[in-house]
């Protein structure tokens, strides 16, 4: 299952903004209001949950300067990847959009398919707050 948020632009460098999303900590400045919980476990790894949700471990996997940050899902049991692309559009502008990839049963698909959905589209739009 592949979702993708909208394109945002941030008016800030794509290196701004690289830079703050390869900090897991800064991840809670992204997270809806209904978070329940945020907990950065180690330098690369943190724990989420969102009211009437499941707790998620996502670590960091991937970074490429300045254009890509991957998170995976530090459990098996839900196999996913969240990926920040982030394009430079001027010196202190970029666009930023970020990708869901899983692999999940038809029936858990269409189970999250909205919640997150809706979650993308909530990061995406706080980007503005790094």
């Amino acid at each position: 299952m592949n979702l993708e948020s909208p394109k945002v632009t941030v008016e800030k460098s794509a290196e701004y903004i690289f830079n703050a999303l390869s900090d897991v900590k800064n991840f809670e400045k992204l997270m809806p209001e209904n978070i329940a919980k945020f907990e950065v476990l180690g330098d690369d790894i943190f724990n989420f949950g969102l009211k009437g949700m499941p707790e998620i471990k996502l670590r960091m996997k991937d970074k490429t300067p300045h254009s890509k940050v991957v998170l995976s899902a530090a459990s098996d049991k839900l196999p996913f990847s969240l990926i920040a692309n982030i394009d430079a559009v001027s010196e202190n502008t970029c666009d930023v959009k970020l990708d869901f990839e899983g692999e999940f049963n038809p029936m858990m698909a269409m189970m999250i398919k909205g919640p997150i959905s809706k979650f993308l589209e909530t990061l995406a739009a706080n980007m503005g707050k790094l």
